[in-house]
């Protein structure tokens, strides 16, 4: 796409992303960040990962997180959260995304949420990216699926399995249900305010005490993900566009960079490999 590089500025920066064509619900990614800063964006899976090189400064949940060397990171699904380099050489680091429900499934137990979204254990770190790098590399799906629940018992003491104490339904969170439900639509500020009856002024200020972004962000956020759906099924990135409400193929490809690091196309080829 012109004006959009397919690889990063700065040769030390790299991503990459695989499925795993017999484990639905899982997205493998290893990459190596040194001058590239992640817009918020969303996961709407787990993601659990660990830091093999340097530093990496990022905000999650209103706060901001320093994650070094042998650092295990978990994130909950539907968090918005940054990411840029805190040393001079940035930080490579290895995720797992993993469905929700199909976590579920495997395990056969409800309510999965992390309450800590880092912590220090090298040992352990260390074994999550070994497994992680396995599954990779690993071809054969009875192989893979027992990597898997290997990986998913390293990470498992970390986890809650009970419904959460917070607050049931915070109103605010209706207004993240419209978004996704209106996430092809153009939204304006007025009609999210109707949603919760404030002023679009002190709904937008409320709004970011909540969740820690704008609506537009969050917006933003959740048009990315559904992207990342899409193009994973194989839909063309102009469709993808107009399918996820961007003005066109340019737009969808400068948000989908800034957000994920890799153009949509580029992704596009990475998760299509067998």
């Amino acid at each position: 796409m012109q004006g959009v590089p397919d690889h990063f500025t700065d040769e030390k920066d790299s991503a990459n992303f695989r499925h795993l064509a017999q484990v639905p619900g899982v997205e493998l990614y290893h990459a190596h960040i040194s001058r590239y800063a992640f817009e918020p964006h969303t996961h709407e899976a787990f993601g659990i990962g660990t830091i093999e090189l340097g530093a990496e400064r990022f905000r999650y949940r209103g706060s901001q997180y320093v994650a070094s060397v042998n650092s295990i990171v978990t994130m909950n699904p539907d968090e918005l959260h940054t990411g840029e380099a805190e040393t001079a050489d940035g930080w490579r680091y290895r995720m797992i995304y993993l469905d929700p429900t199909q976590l579920e499934e495997i395990t056969g137990v409800r309510h999965w949420w992390f309450s800590d979204v880092l912590r220090h254990d090298p040992q352990r770190s260390q074994l999550i990216g070994q497994q992680i790098y396995q599954l990779w590399h690993t071809r054969d799906p009875l192989a893979q699926q027992g990597v898997l629940l290997d990986l998913i018992d390293t990470f498992r003491p970390f986890a809650h399995h009970a419904p959460q104490n917070a607050e049931a339904s915070h109103r605010f969170d209706q207004v993240r249900d419209y978004l996704h439900d209106n996430y092809m639509q153009p939204v304006t500020l007025d009609e999210l305010a109707q949603v919760v009856a404030l002023s679009p002024y002190h709904f937008q200020r409320q709004f970011k005490a909540h969740f820690h972004v704008t609506p537009h962000q969050m917006l933003m956020a959740i048009r990315l993900w559904r992207a990342k759906a899409f193009l994973t099924h194989g839909m063309p990135a102009a469709e993808v566009a107009a399918a996820t409400g961007l003005t066109d193929q340019s737009h969808l490809t400068r948000a989908f960079t800034r957000r994920y690091g890799i153009t949509p196309v580029r992704y596009q080829k990475q998760v299509a490999r067998r």
